[in-house]
């Protein structure tokens, strides 16, 4: 009998069932529409903090204070004061959606707690990335938005870095994959992959999410492949080979470097556009404030928020390249295509398996489950066993 691509496609999505695929539509389109209201909520926080004078008083008062602290110490209070002005909508994005829809059992005070230290770390670090930024404002005179791109690529690739050294451990414990046919099979696929041993962790995912996930981060020497325990808690031995196949494809193919240059011409034509349309955006917030003066941070802000958002198409068209490269990987080196589809359909709780073209385009940031599934079992018909 004749193996037929479209009908094992069909067969593996829909074995979901009607709810889930109808829960995992309303999760996925939900969430689309979260992302122009959060627009809106930042759109009002910055108008409401800019209307109420707030850094305008701060500056005042530390008009003797040299540029450098004067200009992180505003930057810095108003990430602080957004993320609290915003709380109550954070709590509702990604604690209470996320339970209701059964993809976190994460208690609030330990959902409140993490976002503190996230707070904290985006008010530390944020504020001395648009310290940069100012400074070059202020050096770099007209074509300041050309080298705060090349900060902005500096910038990703020292978190890139740093954060599985420095932030990550922050947030989960990782360990290395316990001994046993999973640990195994996973150091061969690394021998065969010329990756040491040591960048391989299994991370207690389960903290934060119920989603079936794992992923590559770090670079250089701090670079890693970490799974989550929920993948491992929910997979079989060849599903764990075929997603650490996917990982050690983006590890391979070097997809973190390619974000960075991605990320560096964004940002430069992000700046750009603020350059040239500052003065236009702090009228319709209400802000008399010049672009060189950090007291108007909440334009800048909101200018970012807003390129920002239409230009997530092409990261995630971007991202969408690199995924199947993966997958093809995977493919390609451990040849398990079953296993490949069955652990992605597994991800279909979480992401709409069957969007159309347009949604798929403008906000996945991974392939359809449907399209990756049908590239998994297009090469299993064109590579059967022998």
């Amino acid at each position: 009998m004749t193996f037929d691509p479209a009908a094992a496609t069909a067969a593996y999505v829909n074995g979901l069932g009607p709810a889930t695929l109808e829960k995992a539509a309303a999760y996925t389109n939900g969430g689309h529409w979260l992302l122009l209201w959060g627009l809106v909520v930042t759109g009002l926080t910055s108008w409401v903090i800019i209307r109420l004078g707030i850094l305008e008083k701060l500056s005042a008062k530390m008009a003797n204070r040299g540029f450098a602290f004067r200009t992180w110490a505003i930057c810095a209070f108003f990430l602080l004061l957004s993320s609290l002005i915003t709380l109550p909508w954070g709590i509702y994005t990604d604690w209470w959606r996320e339970t209701q829809y059964g993809r976190t059992s994460q208690p609030l005070s330990d959902f409140l707690g993490q976002g503190a230290i996230a707070v904290g770390i985006n008010t530390l670090l944020g504020g001395l990335f648009f310290l940069g930024v100012y400074a070059l404002i202020r050096k770099a005179g007209r074509r300041w938005w050309i080298w705060s791109g090349g900060l902005a690529a500096l910038s990703v690739a020292v978190m890139l870095l740093l954060s599985p050294i420095l932030i990550e451990p922050l947030f989960n414990s990782y360990k290395p994959v316990p001994e046993g046919p999973v640990r195994a099979a996973l150091l061969k696929m690394a021998d065969e992959a010329k990756i040491p041993h040591d960048r391989l962790f299994v991370f207690d995912g389960s903290r934060q999410s119920n989603n079936f996930t794992a992923n590559v981060s770090g670079a250089f020497g701090s670079a890693r492949i970490a799974i989550s325990d929920v993948a491992l808690g929910k997979a079989s031995l060849e599903e764990v080979k075929a997603v650490t196949g996917h990982e050690v494809g983006h590890y391979v193919l070097g997809h973190v470097w390619r974000s960075v240059g991605v990320i560096s011409v964004l940002a430069i034509l992000l700046f750009f556009l603020a350059d040239r349309l500052f003065g236009r955006f702090a009228r319709l917030l209400g802000s008399t404030a010049k672009l060189e003066d950090p007291v108007g941070f909440p334009v800048l802000i909101f200018i970012m928020s807003v390129f920002g958002l239409i230009a997530s198409p092409i990261m995630n068209g971007m991202t969408r390249t690199a995924e199947s490269a993966a997958d093809a990987y995977s493919l390609r080196t451990v040849n398990l295509p079953d296993a490949l589809a069955s652990a992605l359909v597994k991800t279909a709780e979480y992401r709409d398996p069957r969007p159309n073209p347009l949604a798929e385009a403008l906000f996945y940031s991974h392939p359809s489950v449907e399209r990756r599934v049908r590239a998994a079992m297009d090469w299993k018909a064109a590579h059967p066993p022998k």
